[in-house]
């Protein structure tokens, strides 16, 4: 990072934190070490660091996230109205297309996931809140990129498959209303997926709205043909309810 009012000591804490997931039930250093890409002395210095801060808890040699994480997060997710208003319509959504409905935020070079509804009754991908998919040749990633304005998206520093990405972003949303990227360029082809960015004002970058499934239970066809408009149709309702702006701007 060359920006010399970048942080990077911040950022290192930072990393830890988002090191855990919901399925952890505690973990050790060495798995930060592995999780995060720090050095084992740097892992130290900041679990210390976090500890003291209440940020993590440690009993024997797991570590936990601490209270003050718990108050941040809390604040955070009251701050995020319109996921009250957007949980029955989620669900709706994940019930009648039988695919899992994931919220994506950014996260680096991926969107982390902080919120899925599961389908009632059918077996569906095993994603939980914690766990990442890349924005690079992903629909979740690309609908992101579309949804970004064209400032925000120039201060990434975006390589050439970002700038494409974005492009073909912002024709599909013009043209169909949804993000999809299918064919050899998918990042996994264990998962098919249709996204939509959602621009919460108070949040200043959009967030995603996914739906994903496993090729047999969302075709390409179906992805396009009826699984995709009808996310497309839940958020720009959700839009309206909420007072969002549209998630782009063609002429921005």
């Amino acid at each position: 990072m060359t920006d010399r009012k970048f942080a990077n000591t911040l950022a290192r804490g930072l990393s830890v934190l988002r090191a855990f997931r919901v399925s952890d039930d505690g973990i050790t250093r060495t798995e930060l070490v592995v999780r995060t890409g720090l050095a084992p002395a740097t892992i130290t210095r900041l679990t210390h660091t976090l500890k003291e801060l209440g940020y993590l808890s440690q009993h024997g040699s797991l570590l936990r996230l601490g209270p003050a994480a718990f108050a941040l997060a809390s604040v955070a997710n009251a701050s995020g109205s319109f996921l009250d208003i957007a949980d029955g319509a989620m669900q709706d959504l994940a019930d009648r297309t039988r695919t899992m409905v994931l919220l994506a935020v950014p996260d680096g070079p991926s969107m982390t996931l902080v919120r899925t509804w599961r389908p009632q009754g059918v077996a569906s991908i095993w994603l939980e809140p914690g766990n990442r998919v890349p924005i690079a040749h992903s629909s979740t990633g690309q609908a992101y990129l579309a949804g970004l304005s064209a400032a925000r998206f120039a201060a990434k520093n975006p390589d050439a498959i970002w700038q494409q990405m974005r492009q073909a972003g912002r024709a599909q949303l013009a043209t169909q209303g949804f993000s999809v990227i299918q064919g050899p360029t998918r990042y996994t082809n264990s998962v098919n997926a249709v996204a939509h960015p959602y621009l919460a004002g108070d949040l200043g970058e959009p967030v995603v709205f996914t739906c994903g499934a496993t090729p047999d239970m969302l075709s390409d066809t179906r992805a396009v043909q009826e699984v995709g408009p009808a996310l497309r149709d839940v958020v720009r309702a959700l839009e309206r309810q909420t007072g969002a702006p549209r998630s782009y701007d063609a002429n921005n």
